[in-house]
């Protein structure tokens, strides 16, 4: 192909924020993908801690877009999709995709599905946003749960956000999809529960029973591991061999899916023995993005992220 006049608008910036666990990993390729595109490359900070890098893409004299990303098959996938680069589509297609589906899940008259998630990790955000529509739709069908990593990666934050939650869907359940599609936006927790009605004070009582039941806050205190253990759901993520948020599993297997709600409800609705007609019913199919921000605006990628 012909190459366009190089203007000196055009441009790869990569986005290196703090606490990126694979920023150094992930720099040299990004240089490779500003190579093929014959652009400059730009490296540059971010305010924001983020586990991943992210780019900015000027191309052709139009601003492509700017996004996350945490692999060379993202990466390249996503700058194919912007640009419509030849050489770099090629290439995408060379990359190691996703992993490819898994096994059939066994099947039930009534499924019973595990979202293990760290409420402050991005990709846990990320599949909760997907997940919430999927519990609306089929939680009177289906047995459809939010559970925990038994480690806290996040602070004191996370483990006191985990439990809240376990106590919302535990004991306000009908108020808790509410509260999720509050929480995922901001994290302000405390404007949630005012919003949703949380009966503030059943919610601390149980708070408080489940911090002395699985000593939650002792374990913040007195562990040494780097990550500390938070036992809530520890015996049920063994069972599923979790390893990292987020980890799905419906009826005991580990299921991998991509984070849309439509994605999900499929995985779910082909554990019914019988589906039922809300199984019809076609959700969103667009990946959710990682990290706080609102539910439905799309903007994820394909990849299978974890903390």
């Amino acid at each position: 192909g012909v190459q366009p006049v190089d203007s000196g608008s055009d441009m790869f910036i990569f986005i290196s924020p703090p606490g990126c666990t694979n920023c150094a990993e992930m720099e040299p390729v990004a240089k490779d993908v500003a190579n093929t595109l014959g652009i400059p490359f730009v490296k540059t900070g971010f305010a924001q801690q983020m586990e991943t890098p992210g780019f900015v893409l000027i191309y052709e004299d139009k601003f492509l877009g700017a996004t996350g990303f945490d692999s060379e098959y993202s990466l390249k996938a996503q700058v194919c999709q912007m640009s419509g680069n030849e050489d770099i589509c090629k290439e995408a297609t060379e990359t190691e995709a996703p992993p490819p589906p898994t096994p059939e899940v066994p099947k039930s008259d009534n499924p019973e599905a595990h979202a293990f998630v760290m409420s402050y990790c991005p990709y846990g955000l990320q599949f909760m946003k997907a997940y919430v529509p999927v519990i609306e739709l089929l939680g009177e069908k289906a047995d459809l749960q939010v559970n925990f990593v038994h480690y806290i990666m996040h602070e004191e934050k996370e483990a006191t956000e985990n439990t809240r939650m376990y106590c919302i869907q535990k004991e306000q359940r009908e108020k808790f999809t509410d509260y999720l599609r509050c929480f995922v936006e901001d994290g302000n927790y405390e404007g949630c529960i005012t919003e949703v009605g949380i009966d503030s004070a059943k919610l601390e009582t149980c708070m408080q029973a489940a911090d002395s039941e699985f000593e939650i806050t002792k374990n913040l205190q007195e562990s040494t591991e780097r990550f500390p253990p938070y036992m809530v759901d520890a015996v049920l993520a063994q069972l599923y061999g979790v390893g990292g948020s987020p980890t799905f599993g419906i009826n005991g297997q580990q299921v991998q899916v991509s984070r849309s709600p439509e994605a999900i409800k499929q995985a779910i609705c082909s554990a019914f023995n019988t589906p039922p007609e809300e199984c019809s019913q076609t959700l969103s199919s667009a990946s959710e993005a990682p990290g706080f921000g609102p539910m439905g605006s799309g903007g994820g990628s394909e990849s299978q992220a974890q903390c």
